[in-house]
């Protein structure tokens, strides 16, 4: 049902153009003037987007929460995947925040309004750069990362894909503590687009083992003098390494910004779950190992060979790890955690409700 609204939706947004504004140029002009789009253009968009708003109330307040809105008076802001499509027509505008997207119009003009110049279909997306669709322009804004975080204003509608939702296994895994975010500002703190540290990737493997309180509660000391003393880096980084779990990247060095990749973090999830030890000092082989063992799946194996390891396969890998068995004791992990209470099963439930994509196979 909800799809099948969706797609009227999008048609109905196709076909009909939203406001007859005045032209700034035609589809071959190179340049827009950027006054005329922060003045004149903008100015009369909005007045036709109040219309709308007005002549739609009644409509909108009558659909349930299986429709799509259609109209964005201010700023919106969305974690999308990749394939998601945004639609929008004439007066929409776009702003790339994280990820990477593209847009495509069969005729009619969009404008990046940050330089004021009109762009073809087909054009990458640059972030924090603002894009409109200008008259008579139906325009789609395709993902092309595995996620993105887009803002977005004006008349719109959403066509999602089947894609691996790594937004949603993140909010899984928050719901089951085992994934915080940062303090970034957008995109719920999650960051998925972003490689994932090797202070990060510590934090996520002491999660995983249940361990979390009892490195935060640590007084104890470490060798690493680019560990900030009384923070909260300072207490994993001393817990991790009294437990034995990491030795730094040197005597006295542990890198906590420097990028981590697939290899070291599968490596970590193994340990966790008693398919290795720290006494192992050969990660290269991780991912044969992890797939050898039923951590990873063949897709998930090939998708981490290649590529740069982000924070989103961070997030996947640790959730699908859950209900994998551990070396020991036939439970999987997930039950190891339930039983340490770092999460309830009411909150599991939840979690696994809220992904709707499938394992990579």
């Amino acid at each position: 049902m909800k799809k099948r609204s969706l797609l009227i939706t999008v048609c109905l947004l196709i076909s009909t153009s939203m406001v007859s504004a005045l032209a700034a140029g035609g589809s071959d002009d190179s340049l827009v003037s950027l006054s005329y789009l922060t003045d004149v253009f903008t100015k009369s968009v909005d007045q036709r987007v109040e219309e709308k708003l007005d002549a739609s109330d009644a409509l909108l307040s009558g659909d349930t929460a299986e429709s799509v809105s259609a109209i964005s008076k201010n700023w919106s802001e969305v974690r999308l995947k990749y394939q998601d499509v945004l639609l929008g027509t004439t007066g929409t505008s776009v702003l790339l925040l994280a990820g990477s997207a593209e847009v495509s119009f069969p005729s009619g003009t969009v404008v990046d309004v940050t330089t004021g110049t009109a762009v073809a279909s087909g054009t990458a997306l640059m972030v924090n750069h603002r894009y409109m669709a200008a008259e008579d322009t139906s325009a789609l804004f395709q993902v092309t990362s595995k996620t993105a975080v887009v803002d977005y204003q004006g008349t719109y509608a959403f066509s999602y894909s089947d894609a691996v939702d790594y937004n949603a296994i993140a909010s899984a895994l928050k719901t089951m503590h085992l994934f915080k975010g940062s303090f970034t500002g957008y995109g719920q703190g999650y960051d998925l687009e972003a490689a994932p540290t090797r202070l990060q990737a510590l934090i996520m493997f002491i999660r995983v083992l249940g361990e979390e309180d009892a490195a935060l509660a640590y007084t104890g000391s470490h060798p690493f003098t680019d560990i900030a003393r009384g923070t909260q880096a300072d207490k994993y980084v001393g817990y991790a390494y009294a437990k034995g779990y990491t030795n730094g990247y040197s005597a006295n060095t542990f890198r906590p910004s420097q990028a981590i990749p697939a290899n070291q973090y599968v490596e970590f999830i193994l340990r966790a779950m008693g398919y290795s030890s720290s006494a192992n000092t050969t990660v290269s082989d991780a991912l044969e190992r992890a797939l050898s063992s039923g951590v990873l799946t063949d897709g998930e194996y090939a998708t981490l060979k290649t590529g740069t390891f982000l924070r989103a396969d961070l997030a996947y890998v640790s959730y699908y790890a859950l209900d994998t068995q551990m070396a020991q004791g036939g439970q999987t992990l997930r039950e190891v955690l339930l039983d340490r209470g770092v999460f309830t099963a009411a909150e599991s439930r939840e979690a696994d409700r809220a992904v709707p994509s499938a394992r990579k196979s």
